[in-house]
């Protein structure tokens, strides 16, 4: 076991209904001294017996993570989804929004998870960005800020460590940081005024962590270094005295990659001020170059500084196991108001649609490495609803035309895609009704005529949402 290995924390994914495949990985990660790690996927009691075993077999404090922009079931099956950042965002309301993070991280808290990797700080300033869009909670500043600083105290003040993301914005580029190294040409001055603002939100929230970018800023540092291998950008968290975790993002990305070896890669961000290592895929390679690195490459002061940064953390933030359960029914609730609020028409507004309805379904999001989610959430809630739903009939009925377009990191792209786009084109004219799950602005690459409800997201709540607003309009 090495003392730099604390900075180091290797993902675990559910897979074919199981982390047991992780097994071996958890071992030997443990044995290394890894500092805890990043989860996707899974069930919450599958959740919240990996996270007991975890700190059983590793017997000392755990940072466990996982992003939930969207509440804890963005990755835990079973627990609460919540409407995207940008639909609180339009919102406006800060109380609900600072309820959102009370309760991601009450469910957090109930399956050991202690590290959200959320909020979102970023501006939704660039329409061409392909990664951020609906994430983000809006495009001013101000408003960005204010919402992030209500979801951070939120969080923080139940138990859990939130983690302002991507510093210092990856809300202007035209590049995804999943696929290569993207550059920010905007002067610091702008940064200042505008993307940096929620950052300072957060931490005059008291954020315990945030997350690097992996996203240069060549005004500012024209090396063209990202900013989370970039010292001048990390010096600004430190001119203001933060002192909590920098995290770097997923060493696994196009934009951590773009120059060096990861296990380089992790020892240029330690060395320029990042104190923990998210997600490296060879994650004891990365160990053994921190360990030739300690002392030399890595100034002993700057090794002892991260690892003192990580162990407040853990110590202050990690628990002994699952915190009690919530009332999940409570959370439903909640979430389900807040999508009926969430709902918009973003052009025209349906009076009547004729039944019984023909569903016909454009799905954006298909054709990358991951599956997507249910699609046949709407209509199942349709027929509970006791709405009469036919087949692929060609009859006299309403018909209703889908749209799922969420900002995936495959796509590379902001906007529909040509195949999409060609659906839209032979199922739009005479249809009664576009139901949009994506972002505002693709409503304007819907063909001209039916109105379009805005649903922000494909997730089942905001399905459902979307079918109590349909079911009356027979």
């Amino acid at each position: 076991m090495t003392a730099l290995a604390r900075l180091v924390f290797p993902a675990l994914r559910w897979r074919n209904g199981s982390f047991a495949h992780e097994r071996a990985r958890i071992d030997a990660a443990l044995a290394a001294g890894v500092g805890g790690f990043i989860l996707f996927g899974g069930t919450s009691e599958a959740v919240a017996a990996l996270t007991l075993v975890l700190r059983d077999i590793a017997g000392r404090p755990l940072l466990i993570g996982a992003d939930l922009e969207r509440g804890a079931a963005q990755q835990v099956r079973g627990l609460t989804e919540l409407p995207p950042p940008a639909a609180l965002g339009v919102l406006d309301d800060l109380e609900a929004t600072a309820a959102a993070g009370v309760l991601t991280a009450r469910e957090a808290a109930a399956v050991g998870i202690n590290w959200v990797f959320a909020p979102v700080c970023d501006l939704d300033v660039e329409p061409a960005n392909p990664i951020v869009q609906t994430r983000s909670f809006g495009a001013d500043p101000a408003r960005v800020a204010a919402h992030a600083e209500a979801w951070i105290r939120a969080c923080q003040e139940h138990g859990v460590l939130a983690c302002a993301k991507h510093y210092p914005g990856h809300g202007r580029t035209t590049l995804d940081s999943h696929e290569g190294l993207p550059d920010v040409t905007a002067s610091r001055e702008m940064l200042e005024r505008a993307d940096l603002a929620p950052f300072a939100a957060a931490l005059s929230a008291g954020v315990g962590s945030v997350m690097a970018a992996f996203v240069s800023y060549s005004a500012w540092d024209p090396s063209g270094r990202a900013a989370g291998f970039s010292p001048e950008i990390l010096g600004w968290l430190g001119a203001r005295r933060f002192a909590g975790v920098t995290v770097t993002d997923a060493l696994i990305m196009g934009g951590a990659l773009a120059v060096d070896t990861e296990a380089a890669a992790a020892v240029r961000a330690v060395q320029s001020g990042c104190d923990a290592l998210l997600y490296p895929r060879d994650f004891a390679a990365v160990i053994r170059a921190l360990d030739a690195a300690a002392g030399g490459e890595i100034p002993a002061a700057r090794a002892d500084d991260a690892l003192a940064r990580v162990a407040a953390a853990a110590a202050r933030w990690a628990r002994p196991g699952p915190a009690d359960p919530p009332d999940l029914a409570a959370h439903g609730a909640f979430a389900d108001g807040l999508a009926d609020r969430a709902l918009a028409w973003w052009r025209g507004a349906a009076l009547r649609v004729p039944r019984p309805l023909r569903i016909a379904i454009v799905d954006d999001d298909v054709g990358g490495p991951y599956t997507v989610g249910p699609r046949n959430v709407f209509e199942g809630a349709l027929r509970e609803a006791g709405v009469e739903i036919e087949g692929s009939g060609t009859g006299d009925g309403g018909r209703v035309v889908l749209v799922y377009a969420e900002p995936r990191s495959w796509k590379g792209r902001a906007l529909l895609g040509e195949r999409s786009l060609g659906r839209l084109r032979a199922l739009v004219p005479g249809a009664d009704l576009v139901v949009l799950f994506g972002h505002p602005r693709l409503a304007a690459q819907v063909p001209a005529g039916p109105p379009v409800l805005g649903a922000w997201h494909g997730q089942p709540l905001m399905q459902r949402a979307a079918a109590r607003r349909v079911a009356p309009l027979g």
